[in-house]
């Protein structure tokens, strides 16, 4: 038995003047005619896409940011006094996180914040420590000889919680960067040589495995800033 060809075609539909909308619109309606194959008619709206914007537009400065929480309590400093965080300092957190969820770790810990700085790779930070041998991929082969594998069901939370030495590295850098009394911004430096001051934790013990020491540390500290008295615990 032979089958007609159905062509489906679109045309527009105007609406009833019961139906026209009370104000303007940017939006085009057409539809497919009734056949006997579909039985209705399927409208599909056509926006205007110059005009669209999306929904939820925010800034990654703006999301990692509140995502840094400072767990000491100042005295007298107000939020416009604190340093604010640079661009890459943000993307490296921001890559810290996801390097906990890619291992499926529960915390963002010290190890991550060093893997998200490598991660980034754009800051003087990422390029002293590629140009000493201690690259992303041998921070997380050390990361798991020391840490071990997460189990492979476990699932981390999108913004895995930071763990104590993590909170103490983000503090560090405030803090020095305040004690410097330069008005510029946090750079990934700072967030380096925090974990470098974080002894015995994960981070700080990758990075000695890997050849980083206090020599290399201050090498750090002159490109950052020539006058920052760094204190390392």
């Amino acid at each position: 038995m032979a089958m007609a060809a159905n062509t489906l075609s679109f045309s527009p539909i105007s609406l009833p003047s019961s139906q026209s909308p009370k104000t303007k619109s940017n939006q085009a309606c057409q539809s497919l005619p009734s056949s006997s194959i579909y039985g209705c008619k399927l409208s599909i709206v056509l926006s205007n896409s110059s005009r669209f914007v999306p929904k939820y537009r925010c800034s990654t400065r703006a999301t990692v940011t509140s995502s840094l929480p400072s767990a000491m309590k100042r005295e007298g400093v107000t939020s416009e006094k604190i340093p604010k965080w640079s661009a890459r300092s943000i993307r490296s957190f921001a890559m810290a996180e996801l390097e906990a969820r890619k291992l499926k770790y529960p915390n963002t810990g010290t190890e991550s914040l060093l893997m998200g700085i490598l991660v980034e790779g754009t800051s003087t930070a990422a390029k002293f420590l590629r140009a000493n041998g201690i690259t992303l991929f041998k921070v997380r082969e050390e990361t798991v000889n020391l840490l071990g594998r997460s189990d492979l069901y476990i699932f981390s939370a999108e913004h895995p919680p930071l763990t104590e030495p993590a909170q103490r590295v983000l503090d560090w850098a405030i803090n020095e960067k305040m004690k410097s009394g330069d008005s510029g911004e946090i750079t990934t430096a700072y967030l380096l040589l925090g974990i470098w001051s974080e002894k015995e934790s994960a981070g700080q013990q990758i990075l000695a495995t890997l050849g980083f020491n206090d020599e290399k540390a201050k090498e750090v500290a002159k490109s950052m800033n020539e006058d920052v008295n760094l204190s390392f615990k």
